[in-house]
């Protein structure tokens, strides 16, 4: 496996789109154009699945030094409810803009620390979204809660509110690791709200770990896999440290480069980690997630119905998520928008009801095959390359491919391709071979955080 990591660990895409946004054509887009294209879509989708809303609550009251998000450190609370305001208002300039009222399936909250902002303006602002828009009989709420500031009010208000999943990050019960990334949490406070929104009648908790973080090794891996198994949450996020300081500054600079794990080392912490989680019953799902077999996330996956967009892996697959808040990105299919991320900036346009959008992509035919195509190979680790074929020459593709097919991490068979159990630990590499942008741009400067 080492020479396998040596050969592999490049800067690579985490493929929450494709194209990835590094390379947008946003000299080919305008809001309006995304506008149109919207509305096409909203259209022709809004009444058979209805719609996604994803709202970025951006505020955090300390940093976490490991965090990529985009946030903003304040313990001032009295920024909350003029956000709020803008985030409805938002709301109300895209609700002008469908044909008819929304059906929404699926609302998560993110962050930043969406429990930063109080149970008020939190009702505030989920009342303000379903004013005027209906929900799915299958709709389903999620947010993420910091255990630190995670309150049973919050937990009962969201819940009364119809959300029925949260994820809580723990990201390493080790005491050095905590103190490395600035997130101090004990296990009896995680322990407390996930028992707690259990309680009250949450259907699925997840828990958030990382393996990569300063000071980490296989002794606190083990016991921070124990720990969180200890409380069994139904869905558990293992994600790779994204260490990319030159993007987010001194955010990602609470430790030395000295203190990170090399990518070798790394590298055995995931595998160690994931032997552990399936020793416990959980089954790995697409890129970083494990789930019990109880949970919609593994049945999707089973069904061959599991989804990735800009919130992570879906259960279910909605052709239109909205992105409400600074930061946000919007996807209707066939284009991508992006939000203003300066917050001031989003809130003042808001006010002078404007849209926020500032930058995006609309899709080519090319861009939609190999689209799908990449979304197959991470949901379902496994493709039909036919259609693939029209857009890139057989040759050229078993050529890209042929150090995978030779180091066993994937094969061909009819014209399928299918991910080898080897080969799950590099399918963001098998990725990059159906990325026409990455390969031809060759950038000279590292654009995204290595695959391992």
């Amino acid at each position: 496996m080492s020479s396998l990591i040596d050969k592999y660990n490049v800067p690579g895409p985490r493929y929450t789109s494709y194209p990835t946004v590094p390379f947008w054509n946003e000299s080919g887009f305008t809001a309006n154009e995304w506008i149109t294209q919207l509305s096409k879509n909203f259209k022709l989708s809004n009444s058979t699945e209805g719609i996604s809303i994803y709202i970025h609550l951006p505020y955090c009251e300390s940093l976490c030094t490991f965090c990529g998000c985009h946030k903003y450190i304040t313990k001032r609370h009295e920024v909350e409810e003029p956000y709020i305001d803008a985030v409805l208002k938002e709301w109300q300039l895209y609700l002008n803009i469908f044909s008819e009222k929304p059906i929404i399936k699926e609302l998560h909250l993110g962050g930043g620390t969406p429990t930063f902002f109080s149970c008020n303006e939190l009702k505030r602002l989920i009342k303000g979204i379903f004013n005027d828009a209906e929900k799915h009989e299958n709709i389903e709420l999620s947010f993420e809660g910091h255990p630190n500031n995670t309150t049973r009010e919050h937990l009962q208000t969201l819940y009364n509110l119809g959300f029925t999943r949260v994820s809580f990050g723990v990201q390493d019960y080790d005491e050095n690791v905590q103190k490395a990334i600035h997130r101090i949490q004990s296990f009896d406070q995680v322990a407390y709200v996930t028992e707690t929104a259990r309680e009250i009648g949450y259907k699925s908790v997840s828990h958030d770990i990382i393996y990569g973080l300063p000071f980490q090794n296989t002794e606190t891996i083990i016991n921070t896999v124990n720990k969180t198994a200890e409380l069994m949450p139904d869905r558990i996020s293992f994600y790779s440290y994204a260490h990319v300081p030159w993007i987010k500054g001194n955010g990602q600079r609470g430790f030395n480069e000295e203190d990170l794990p090399k990518s070798e080392e790394k590298r055995k912490l995931y595998e160690l980690g994931r032997n552990l989680l399936q020793e416990k019953g959980y089954h790995e799902i697409g890129m970083d997630h494990f789930a019990k077999e109880s949970d919609d996330l593994y049945k999707s996956f089973k069904n061959k119905k599991l989804h990735r967009n800009f919130m992570g892996y879906t259960a279910f697959k909605t052709t239109v998520l909205i992105g409400l808040g600074a930061s946000s990105i919007s996807d209707c299919e066939t284009a991508f928008a992006q939000n203003e991320k300066d917050i001031k900036k989003y809130v003042t346009q808001l006010q002078n009801n404007e849209l926020t959008v500032v930058k995006g992509h609309i899709l080519s035919n090319n861009d939609l095959i190999l689209r799908n195509a990449i979304l197959d190979i991470i949901c379902k680790f496994k493709v039909d390359l036919t259609l693939v074929y029209t857009m890139i020459p057989k040759d050229l593709l078993l050529n890209r491919l042929s150090e995978f097919l030779k180091d066993n991490l994937l094969f061909i068979e009819n014209d399928t391709l299918i991910v080898t159990d080897l080969g799950k630990a590099f399918v963001r590499n098998i990725c990059m071979a159906f990325d026409e942008y990455l390969i031809e741009s060759n950038p000279k400067n590292q654009l995204f955080s290595m695959t391992i």
